[in-house]
């Protein structure tokens, strides 16, 4: 039982919520522990299916804890102790019977440091169809440009495709690791500050493509850059001591906030 967990979240504002059909990720009075202590409380809000949906608030907010229970990180952290559901189209991801490998096939992520496996480019992308299925050499190629040209990054690498993956730019890195991401075809890509450690050129390359791959699945952005979540996503989540305190349009809570602590974040007069 988790009842450190008993008193109810501070008042919000009106949530935006979305259809069954229109739904990637459903999160239902979601809240989770780090040794008993509270980092999510009651969580509730839904995902839309291929759009950008930003989670923003100050540091230690719960942001990243949140995008590691979509992707079960916590799972191997025995101090963790979490309560209510989340669906992935449908599904409950902790049920007993989920399959937490097909889940992170699902269900990717990228973290903020870009992390190039000591391979190729080739293998680095290669990686998880090796590990997923045996297919013709063909049938891998194709899917490796592929991927690596939804990531922005073919024409870049195109002729040094078995050159070392540290060999790339940092920016150069993230898109690659991206490009591994999607070889595996995910419906969820969960980004935590993909771009915080890069250059302003690179960060816009990673903004562009943002934008560019919700025609293909659905992006969820952890940020601590309002500029960048005002550009890129269609929708904002603001997060506070663990709570969810404002959801909805990103024109509208960026604009037009309901409460006045969301317009206190937004302009920086709270961090």
């Amino acid at each position: 039982m988790l009842a450190s967990f008993d008193s109810a979240p501070a008042s919000q504002a009106p949530v935006t919520h979305f259809s069954p059909e229109h739904c990637a990720l459903s999160i239902d009075r979601f809240n989770l522990a780090y040794a008993g202590k509270p980092a999510l409380r009651e969580l509730t809000l839904s995902v839309p299916r291929h759009r950008v949906t930003a989670f923003i608030g100050p540091s230690g907010c719960g942001k990243s804890t949140l995008l590691r229970a979509i992707n079960r990180l916590h799972d191997l952290n025995e101090s963790v102790e979490h309560s209510g559901n989340i669906e992935l189209e449908g599904q409950d991801i902790y049920a007993p019977q989920t399959n937490v490998t097909e889940l992170r096939r699902r269900v990717g992520m990228v973290f903020q440091t870009p992390n190039p496996f000591p391979m190729s480019i080739y293998e680095n992308v290669a990686f998880g169809l090796r590990l997923q299925q045996r297919l013709p050499k063909r049938q891998r190629d194709d899917i490796i440009e592929w991927a690596l040209t939804s990531a922005a990054l073919w024409d870049e690498v195109k002729d040094r495709l078995h050159r070392s993956a540290w060999q790339l730019s940092g920016g150069q890195q993230q898109r690659l690791v991206i490009a591994r991401t999607l070889a595996v075809q995910p419906d969820v890509l969960l980004l935590d500050e993909p771009a915080s450690a890069l250059d302003p050129i690179s960060t816009l390359k990673i903004e562009e493509l943002i934008r560019n791959l919700k025609s293909q699945l659905t992006l969820v952005l952890v940020t601590h850059n309002m500029q960048q979540a005002a550009r890129v996503s269609d929708y904002t989540a603001f997060l506070q001591d663990g709570e969810l305190v404002e959801y909805g349009p990103t024109d509208q809570v960026f604009t037009n906030p309901h409460l006045q602590r969301t317009e206190n974040y937004i302009t920086g007069r709270m961090t």
